[in-house]
């Protein structure tokens, strides 16, 4: 008899990057592995975590700071970890980075006031806060997944089109270059307010400025990270337990209904 599949999920720096309730995330993930039975681990990848660690993860999450946290990270996520990241990615492991997270994966983010932050260079992108005196961008965001083949696995799911709901709190604006967007806005601001795109798209990997947590408020999305993640480790197809997420789809149609006139 086989022995049960697992996971382990690597969570950047918890304690420096879990603004605005994205270790919900987590909690999805833990959640939706431990109703399926499926054993599942998660590992902090923060200061005191050696750089041969970040190998052993299957699916990894990363969530908002500040900039002094941003900073931080930075200065700690260098060299072999930095390699060992960028080598998960592009290796098709999957992940979802929300707020500052996907910052750090672009090439850099000039702040309201200090230095340019120097980003990882694994997506094609930068961000950039317009001063101190501009408006954040702030509130709800509802967007359609577009990105490749992200947007047909969702599709194939649900039998519709994937829309996404999330709260948005971002006072940098992000340009992609050579990168998929993760979608086209229906409401909100998305990357910059301006092209009409949200988020980034890389391989299998996740980068947006939804919270919400995101997760909770789209299952479908922890599902298809969670099958991914499986597929990826163990090289097979895989075939997830349905679960009832029905009051998720109430809070969704609640949460659609009140913004119909802005969708």
């Amino acid at each position: 008899m086989s022995e049960p599949r697992s996971l382990t999920i690597g969570w950047l720096y918890p304690n420096l990057m879990s603004t605005y309730g994205d270790r919900g995330n987590v909690i999805c993930l833990q959640r939706r592995c431990q109703w399926r039975e499926i054993p599942v681990t998660i590992l902090p990848l923060d200061q005191q975590t050696e750089a041969d660690q970040f190998s052993k993860v299957d699916v990894i999450v990363g969530g908002g700071a500040q900039d002094r946290q941003q900073e931080i990270v930075m200065r700690d996520l260098q060299g072999a970890k930095a390699d060992q990241l960028r080598n998960k990615l592009d290796g098709g492991t999957p992940g979802v980075f929300t707020c500052g997270s996907p910052q750090l994966l672009g090439h850099y983010y000039e702040p309201a006031l200090g230095q340019r932050i120097e980003g990882l260079g694994l997506l094609d992108l930068v961000t950039k806060h317009p001063g101190p005196n501009v408006s954040r961008c702030i509130g709800n965001v509802v967007f359609e997944v577009t990105a490749s083949p992200l947007a047909e696995d969702l599709k194939q799911m649900l039998g519709q089109p994937p829309i996404i709901i999330g709260f948005e709190n971002h006072g940098g604006r992000t340009y992609l270059g050579d990168v998929q967007p993760l979608g086209k806005v229906k409401s909100g601001y998305g990357n910059n307010g301006e092209d009409g795109y949200e988020g980034a798209f890389y391989r299998h990997a996740i980068a947006t400025y939804s919270h919400g947590p995101l997760l909770p408020k789209n299952p479908f999305v922890a599902d298809w990270l969670i099958k991914t993640a499986l597929q990826e480790k163990y090289q097979t197809e895989i075939n997830l337990m349905p679960l009832d997420d029905s009051l998720a789809q109430k809070a969704r149609e609640a949460m659609l209904k009140r913004l119909e006139s802005v969708v």
